[in-house]
């Protein structure tokens, strides 16, 4: 949440990705996809992955969905410090086990994981800016985190033939 002249308001970004994330949840569970010749994720084919992919999946999807909360709530908060290291566990979670996955490239590193090489490096920054009250400091580092770990990267998991592509497309 920003603050400017003394109201708060919530980032567009941060609103636009929480109402398109909010259309998807009402539009699956009210039957939607089905209707218009859609199906529901394939939830079996994340089951038949190594414990690997389905840990960095699963702690990807809470930091998402645990950073748009922690974009429109108010900040300063021990709500906010609280999730916050949550935040942080999740993202460590993502960045950690995505240096045990290297299928997309072979057995080899791909360009993709110098984003955990930087969420490692700049998620502990942004956590002690926070701790000595540079807030700018930690905005930024949490925003860049979020938008390029997140938003980026996470776009690319859903190019066509990608297993997050195969699990919501088919």
């Amino acid at each position: 949440m920003i603050v400017e002249g003394g109201k708060r308001r919530i980032p567009r970004l941060v609103l636009s990705l929480g109402l398109m994330a909010l259309f998807v949840v009402a539009a699956v569970l009210i039957g939607l996809p089905q209707s218009i010749g859609l199906h529901r994720p394939r939830l079996d084919l994340l089951a038949a992955q190594p414990l690997k992919i389905q840990i960095h999946v699963g702690a990807a999807l809470l930091a998402f969905c645990l950073g748009l909360v922690l974009f429109a709530a108010p900040k300063g908060t021990l709500p906010h410090r609280t999730l916050g290291w949550i935040w942080v566990i999740f993202m460590t979670t993502v960045a950690v086990s995505s240096l045990f996955i290297t299928s997309l490239n072979g057995n080899a590193y791909s360009w993709i994981h110098m984003l955990s090489g930087y969420v490692l490096i700049t998620l502990p920054a942004g956590v002690i800016a926070a701790r000595r009250h540079r807030v700018l400091m930690h905005q930024r580092a949490m925003t860049g985190m979020f938008l390029g770990g997140m938003v980026i990267a996470g776009a690319f998991t859903f190019f066509p033939g990608r297993l997050m592509w195969r699990v919501i497309m088919g």
